[in-house]
């Protein structure tokens, strides 16, 4: 392995562990993308993160899409939203879809969160609550929060406006006394473990020195390449914990330290990182993509700083309400704004943006994504509106002139 990596290699390791550089199996003969593809994708991450805003696309359907091309999301409902399926919910980045045998792995998380929250004042003063919610689970059965009949669930609270039959639901499933039971209209679907964990799971816990080593080492190869805080990122770990199983990992001989000029400090790249001479595609990816969602990584990586705006007032936004990075090959060369109107039929380019000194030619890479992605979206047709630098250039790619 090299002592020093250089930063263009540092993103193609880092592009190539998270599934990029390689066909999309719809670019492929037979056209088809199945549950295989979409558990290799899973597994590569390591989790999707659920975000609720659907102005284009739920945040977790996008990394699938930006990797694999088309496919049927039904497919990946029917992995992800099953009250028994492969993958459940938990807080390991953030919310996320997860594989349901991976629990065990954060129960030193669960304790923590117990711990910090257990004495909390809301928590003290809303102790019948919590003990009645695991009581109308006992008798009931997985219900969402919203079949929960207790005149709390209809006064908002401080928490997002939930309500206290939310709020306390959200404390027991960080706490792990209840978990998720798949979603119904995209709801979650609480219970208690016994009633949607398989039983060789329940009551296991791995201790947490273990669990972390085991977390670091799939950040690591989830990544490719990193800082002690990328890998800490990833699954939300403290620095100093992360560091300390870092360094096992290079005395095992599973990570590398290496330097790459510009970085702040050392990188640790994955022994089984691989180092393409290039990367080659386009992709759009979601606020929430992995390859985005560690801001200062974007930012040291390809030079793109990135802030989503959803909840920028309208008059101070820059770029626009749901602005998703363009990955064209190895570069982050623009960001474009996205909404399904899904009544109409149409995908609305809101807003098309260049990054400064991005190469020409990012509007017609583009042509193709945004076909695929109105396809995949059930949309007949595409609109751009004139607002962005690059706005008109890509309209006149797809044959079309920017509205006003």
């Amino acid at each position: 392995m090299p002592d020093t990596i250089s930063p263009a290699s540092a993103r193609r390791i880092a592009l190539a562990a998270q599934g990029f550089g390689t066909r999309h199996p719809a670019a492929r003969t037979d056209g088809q993308v199945g549950t295989r593809q979409l558990n290799l994708v899973i597994q590569r991450l390591g989790m999707l993160q659920i975000d609720s805003v659907n102005v284009f696309e739920r945040s977790h359907y996008l990394p699938v899409f930006a990797r694999l091309g088309r496919y049927d999301k039904a497919l990946l409902d029917r992995l992800t939203l099953a009250r028994r399926g492969p993958y459940t919910e938990y807080l390991a980045h953030v919310a996320t879809f997860i594989p349901t045998i991976d629990l065990p792995l954060f129960a030193f998380r669960k304790a923590q969160l117990r711990a910090k929250y257990g004495q909390h004042e809301w928590v003290r003063a809303n102790q019948p609550i919590l003990d009645w919610l695991l009581a109308e689970l006992a008798e009931k059965g997985p219900l969402p929060a919203s079949r929960f009949e207790h005149e709390e669930n209809v006064r908002k609270g401080p928490w997002w406006g939930w309500s206290s039959v939310k709020q306390g639901l959200e404390v027991l499933f960080g706490w792990g006394d209840v978990v998720s039971a798949g979603r119904r209209n995209f709801e979650r679907v609480y219970a208690l473990p016994e009633q949607a964990l398989p039983p060789a799971l329940l009551n296991v816990e791995i201790e947490k020195d273990a669990a972390i080593r085991e977390l670091v080492r799939r950040a690591s190869r989830a990544l490719g390449i990193g800082t002690v805080k990328d890998i800490a990122d990833y699954y939300r770990l403290q620095q100093a914990e992360t560091k300390a199983a870092v360094l096992e990992l290079v005395d095992a001989g599973e990570l590398h330290r290496v330097t790459v000029p510009g970085w702040p400090g050392p990188a640790y790249l994955h022994a089984e990182a691989r180092i393409p001479r290039r990367i080659e595609g386009a992709a759009l990816l979601s606020p929430f993509d992995p390859v985005v969602w560690e801001r200062a990584r974007a930012l040291r990586m390809f030079g793109f700083h990135y802030r989503i705006e959803i909840y920028t007032p309208a008059p101070q936004r820059m770029f626009g309400y749901y602005t998703l990075p363009v990955l064209i090959d190895e570069a982050l060369p623009g960001r474009i704004d996205l909404k399904s109107d899904r009544r109409n039929g149409v995908l609305r380019v809101q807003s098309a943006w260049h990054e400064a000194g991005a190469p020409a030619g990012m509007e017609e890479r583009l042509v193709p994504v945004l076909r695929e992605t109105a396809a995949w979206q059930g949309l007949e047709r595409i609109e751009v509106m004139d607002r962005g630098d690059a706005a008109r250039t890509l309209a006149s790619a797809l044959g079309l002139r920017a509205l006003s």
